[in-house]
């Protein structure tokens, strides 16, 4: 193909992931992704007890949580909770790995999750050993890449950015690393393409945060998951391979996101991560089984043979209620625990179950298989070594811990690390490392991906980045890429570029017969040039907030590159201007949750009250970028009682929430709604049908923030004095502007309580 440069594939660029320290254990399932470490002498008893002889307790430390640790480069990280009211945030720490002792942490907030307390840092940071750099994903949606010091180098919002769900229960997903790229999966819906919910992946280029690619698994969600994706080379692609919230595994080129193949278990989320061993993928579910009552399924597919994008199914394996635990494999052997401690041990090739052992009752953390022994946690207070055998399990030791607290447990929710012949773990209360005093450390075998092939034909093309945001009036550089069809890099691509409107939401199909609505108009802005390797984008200042692509071509190729232009302050949309059905542009998580439509004789913004998913009748609709700070955010405000029901109806700044409450007739001023961290509420009659103006606004100070706000009828004029206000001695400094509502009251086919926003607009704070 014409303009595609040709390069050189070099067998050691493709080897699994960078590589790493042999003792490192950055991956929370180690080098290999399987729960397989090569160490050897570790430990087959130990106490926490410092005075017992032949301990071999190294070191603890006043640090628990519910994760898993990862090592690298000497030192340990892990990420967590810490503080009561006010004080309670997450944090990432990091220790040495040698000693236990704290080097540095780095703290942050909670916002915009129904995720408790009690179940944050329940995701595992991933390190990166080529350049010593480690990633967190919080519970609010914060992903960081730090360096090895905990200095933040990028981080993305994915809530206010993307669209991201966190769900309920603490199911947030991990990033891994794979070459250049950091992959991560989570449910989300922004705009356009992705304005309907979806399981999708994003990968972002690990050393700057910028998007490379986006996938999706094509099928409704069911429910948040926390299933971490792995890399493995089968059929000669290099390929990702996750569980979804969907109820399937799914398969995807690590390099392009193509999806290759999908495979549906049951109905509900798959938590547990896949093994993979050559072509065959092994992994498990707890849930409902897919065209049957049972419950429980653990498979084996064969990734190289794919039919109708469906892979060959080798075996299954009923019964096995693999809800949460990932499998270990090794030496032909499939070792899975269901979620009542029960360990299995199956027969890799056939299915064939060879033994159970009943170890404990509740399963939560993944085994770790090393020096001939499993290292597993049960959530019970319980740390177990065992010794699998051709005929069954040995019980090696148990270490039970006893809480200070009268009939509470210590639980154990994350996995083991090993580095370095050491075994890190830790409860809920402590972080441990144990050892033998001779550890022998020996590295995980590498895989090889097949050299590629100079002169490959091009079989798909992508723009990088591929998703933007930018303010109107700046300038973004892109570039062309092609890549084979096994999804090999081959090198910049001369192509055509060229402006486009947002495509359409994934799933929806047109109704028979029904009149297409016309299409969004293309992106306003400017191309530097209609053909080359590399471009660059001025989106127009007016409209001041839209959405858009930029589309790249080359024969019979084709990629896109989303663009999101957010506004400046200030900025008050004409919805006069905006079609009916249709949301403002530059906005986030609108797309099905909210339209203009016809209300007295003029436009105005409605949520929509038909769908009594709480992941649609509840929603913020994020307008500015998540990196404002210090502004105001007023609009008018209308709700309808249905029933005996009123609707919630809200303004965001900052991560702050002012909410009107319908059904307790209250003010409320929050933070982090679950806990609530923040919460200002005061009584606040308000009746239905009535337009109300409403106002917040956070001014930013030195060591604290102070959060104002007020309601009043529209008609009547404005109080001099705020309704509420609130001083936050830990303040969120930053956050996207947006509108809240939730309609309550939505029953099956029948509308619930409706709201209506007009006069939106946003200041800098004090104006």
């Amino acid at each position: 193909m014409q303009g595609i440069r040709a390069l050189v594939l070099i067998a050691s660029l493709f080897s699994l992931g960078s590589m790493a320290c042999a003792a490192d254990w950055s991956n929370w399932r180690g080098p290999a992704q399987n729960g397989v470490s090569h160490e050897k002498n570790l430990p087959e008893k130990w106490s926490p007890d410092p005075t017992k002889a032949d301990n071999n307790l190294v070191w603890r430390a006043p640090y628990g949580g519910r994760t898993t640790p990862i090592v690298q480069n000497g030192r340990l990280y892990m990420i967590g909770r810490d503080g009561e009211g006010l004080t309670e945030q997450e944090r990432c720490l990091c220790f040495d790995a040698n000693t236990g002792k704290l080097i540095k942490e780095h703290r942050f907030n909670v916002f915009h999750t129904d995720i408790v307390s009690v179940r944050l840092g329940w995701t595992n940071m991933v390190g990166d050993p080529e350049t010593g750099n480690v990633y967190a994903h919080g519970t609010q949606g914060l992903l960081f890449c730090f360096d090895k010091d905990l200095n933040v180098v990028w981080q993305h919002s994915l809530t206010e950015e993307f669209g991201r769900v966190s769900g309920y229960g603490g199911r947030v997903t991990s990033p891994i690393i794979d070459e250049d790229k950091l992959i991560i999966g989570f449910l989300n819906a922004s705009w356009g393409d992705q304005g309907i919910g979806r399981n999708r992946f994003v990968a972002m280029d690990k050393k700057t945060g910028k998007i490379i690619w986006w996938a999706s698994t094509g099928t409704q969600p069911k429910d948040t998951f926390y299933s971490t994706p792995v890399v493995a080379v089968i059929d000669g692609v290099r390929t990702m391979v996750s569980g979804g919230g969907d109820g399937g595994v799914h398969a995807f080129q690590a390099r392009t996101g193509t999806k290759i193949w999908s495979y549906p278990l049951g109905p509900g989320s798959i938590n547990c991560s896949p093994v993979v061993q050559g072509s065959m993928v092994y992994i498990g579910q707890g849930e409902e089984n897919e065209g049957e009552t049972t419950q429980g399924r653990v498979v084996c597919l064969d990734g190289s043979k794919v039919t109708a994008g469906k892979p060959a199914l080798v075996w299954k394996l009923d019964g096995i209620k693999a809800k949460f635990a990932s499998p270990v494999l090794h030496e032909g052997k499939l070792y899975m625990c269901g979620d009542t401690g029960q360990l299995y041990c199956i027969e890799a090739a056939t299915g064939k179950l060879l033994w159970d052992y009943l170890y404990g009752k509740n399963t939560k953390g993944s085994p770790v298989l090393a020096d001939g022994k499993l290292y597993l946690a049960e959530v019970n207070s319980k740390f177990h070594i065992l010794r699998p055998t051709a005929e069954g399990c040995e019980k090696v030791h148990t270490q039970f811990f006893k809480s200070k607290v009268a009939g509470e447990e210590v639980e154990i929710n994350g996995s083991p690390a090993i580095s370095n012949g050491r075994v890190y773990f830790m409860t809920g209360n402590d972080l441990f490392c144990i050892g033998s005093k001779e550890p022998v450390s020996s590295p995980a075998p590498a895989i090889k991906e097949d050299d590629g092939k100079a002169g490959a034909a091009p079989g798909r093309l992508q723009v990088f980045p591929a998703d933007i945001t930018v303010f109107a009036g700046d300038t973004v550089e892109l570039e062309a890429r092609a890549y084979d069809s096994k999804g090999r890099l081959i090198g910049p691509a001369d192509v055509a570029w060229s402006l486009a409107g947002p495509r359409p939401p994934e799933g929806v199909v047109p109704m028979p017969g029904a009149a297409p609505a016309p299409p969004p108009p293309p992106l306003a802005g400017k191309l530097s040039a209609e053909k080359g390797v590399k471009v660059s984008l001025s989106p127009a200042m007016a409209p001041p907030a839209q959405f858009g692509r930029v589309v790249i071509k080359s024969g019979a190729l084709e990629a896109e590159c989303r663009v999101r232009v957010v506004p400046r302050l200030p900025y008050s949309p004409n919805l006069a201007n905006i079609p009916e059905g249709r949301t403002p542009g530059g906005w986030i998580n609108c797309q099905g949750k909210f339209a203009i439509v016809q209300h007295e004789g003029k436009k105005v913004l409605k949520k929509l009250a038909v769908n009594p998913s709480p992941l649609v009748s509840r929603a913020n609709a994020y307008i500015t970028r998540h990196d404002a700070t210090g502004y105001t955010i007023a609009t008018d405000i209308m709700g309808s009682k249905v029933r005996d029901d009123l609707p919630d109806v809200g303004l965001v700044a900052n991560r702050y929430t002012l909410m009107l409450a319908g059904n307790t007739q209250q003010l409320r001023l929050v933070s982090w709604d679950a806990l609530p961290r923040v919460d200002k509420s005061i009584a606040f009659p308000w009746k239905p049908g009535t337009w109300y103006r409403m106002k917040l606004e956070v001014v930013v100070r030195e060591k604290d923030a102070l959060i104002r706000g007020k309601v009043w009828p529209r008609d009547d004029k404005e109080p001099e004095a705020w309704t509420v206000d609130f001083t936050d001695p830990v303040p969120n400094r930053e956050g996207a502007a947006a509108i809240y509502g939730y309609a309550a009251g939505i029953l099956e086919g029948q509308t619930g309580c409706e709201i209506f926003y007009d006069n939106i607009r946003i200041t800098e704070a004090g104006k």
